[in-house]
């Protein structure tokens, strides 16, 4: 086992991969380009667990010299530290990847585009209604759960480890072997650091690098692309889908009851609530919920508390999160719908005519496919950010916009001149908020608190 560890990037994972090093008696050695207070206080608490910590910059001879290189997700491959190990045949993993070296427990990995974060935190809350303990982390956000090395710092272990990973981070295994994987849906996003859309599917196609006829595998049966990327990869596959399809296991919508299929011993029906029992709004959250629930099962859930988990999930933040309901208007924080899939997903699963808030820093996607939905379910769409000038640029001219040239508070005001008794706001920016916040929670934080009238 490798014996020096270099980690790159001292964000909260890069601080628990470092303590998992020290842990597991490998000297470390941990730099970032960074020497704000916050990184330099977890520089100072990795000091006094013996490990050597540089910041504002990076000894590339000595990360050359390791044995290992873990990086934090936050480190972008363009970096030029990367770029340099690149050129010198150095190579390195993701955080995630080292700390599953050390679970001590099977796995659940959760992936995909959009609702991964709501189908890892939902099937980790399934379990634990059943009884069955579960650790949740990984991409999942600070505030939700902790990076995976924390995890494997646990002295007791879960029944189950329940990890998000992103594309970034799945870029980095090597080994990684889920127990069970999971598979949301597949569309573009990330085009502001991929290459091409081949090369963002790439990455998320490393779920399957290391199947086994043991695998199991939790589809999306509604999404082609999805059995497409999985391809041959062994191991047996179960969908969730809208309808139920003949010879597939899994999980299904029969009118608007949610309902596992061919799980159990007997390969029989199993109902388990209605749709509208779910605290979750917006139609793909039934779709997370029924990948959740196959998930669950598959990992020994009972029904009792997965009908009892379902029920009693509440909305995650800034994912369709309703904030406050004034003067008939419902104002929703969908914050986390950075990519055009994802706002398309939450403007066509409300019931409600909507005030839409668009906009943010541009990923390169692009957003024609955003026509369809507004047209049919928008009353009204702000645009605002840096991308407000080629959203109007590609959205239909017939369409309701008014473009906001000035702060996120100006064109949230504007929405709320717009907006009429029964409509609801909604802010669903098919972007990136680093045009005017640090990451989309600031983003959704600032919405909820104008929403709310905290100012």
């Amino acid at each position: 086992m490798d014996r020096w560890i270099a980690v790159v990037g001292l964000g909260a994972s890069g601080e628990a991969a470092a303590r998992l090093a020290l842990k597991e008696g490998r000297r470390s050695y941990v730099s970032d380009l960074r020497a704000d207070p916050a990184v330099a206080a977890r520089g100072e608490r990795l000091r006094a667990l013996g490990a050597d910590v540089e910041l504002g910059g990076h000894d590339l001879a000595r990360i050359r010299k390791a044995e290992l290189v873990v990086v934090s997700p936050g480190i972008p491959p363009g970096a030029p530290v990367l770029q340099a190990l690149e050129r010198e045949g150095v190579g390195w993993i993701s955080e995630p990847e080292f700390a599953v070296r050390f679970f001590k427990g099977p796995l659940i990995v959760v992936t995909g585009t959009n609702g991964k974060t709501t189908t890892a935190a939902l099937t980790a809350h399934l379990l634990e209604q059943a009884d069955v303990s579960a650790a949740l982390g990984g991409n999942v956000g600070a505030a939700l759960a902790p990076a995976a090395s924390e995890l494997a710092l646990r002295e007791t272990p879960p029944d189950w480890y329940v990890l998000e990973l992103s594309s970034f981070q799945l870029a980095g295994t090597r080994r990684l072997h889920p127990d069970i994987g999971v598979l949301t849906n597949l569309s573009p996003d990330h085009l502001d650091r991929y290459p091409s859309v081949e090369a963002y599917y790439g990455d998320k196609a490393r779920l399957f690098q290391n199947a086994t006829p043991d695998s199991r595998w939790v589809l999306n049966g509604d999404d082609p692309k999805v059995e497409a990327l999985a391809g041959s990869a062994p191991g047996t596959r179960y969908y969730f889908a809208r309808t139920k399809v003949s010879g597939r296991s899994g999980g299904f919508l029969a009118g608007s009851r949610l309902v596992l299929n061919g799980l159990a011993s007997g390969d029989g029906e199993e109902p388990l609530v209605d749709t509208s029992e779910l605290s979750l709004l917006g139609k793909h959250n039934v779709a997370n919920a029924l990948a959740a629930a196959v998930t669950a099962r598959l990992a020994g859930a009972h029904l009792q508390g997965i009908r009892q988990g379902l029920r009693s999930f509440p909305a995650l933040p800034h994912r369709l999160e309703p904030v406050v309901e004034r003067d008939g208007v419902l104002w929703v924080n969908d914050s986390k719908a950075t990519n055009v899939e994802a706002a398309r997903s939450a403007v066509t699963s409300l019931k409600r005519p909507l005030v839409v808030l668009l906009g943010g820093k541009d990923k390169g996607e692009d957003f024609t496919p955003l026509r369809e939905a507004l047209r049919h379910h928008a009353r009204w769409v702000i645009l605002y950010g840096e991308a407000r000038g080629r959203l109007e640029a590609e959205l239909d001219s017939e369409l309701p916009l008014e473009r906001v040239d000035g702060a996120f508070e100006e064109a949230v005001a504007a929405a709320r001149a717009a907006a009429r008794a029964g409509d609801v706001i909604l802010l669903a920016p098919a972007c990136s908020s680093f045009d005017m916040f640090s990451d989309y929670e600031a983003r959704g934080r600032r919405f909820a608190e104008l929403a709310r009238g905290d100012v």
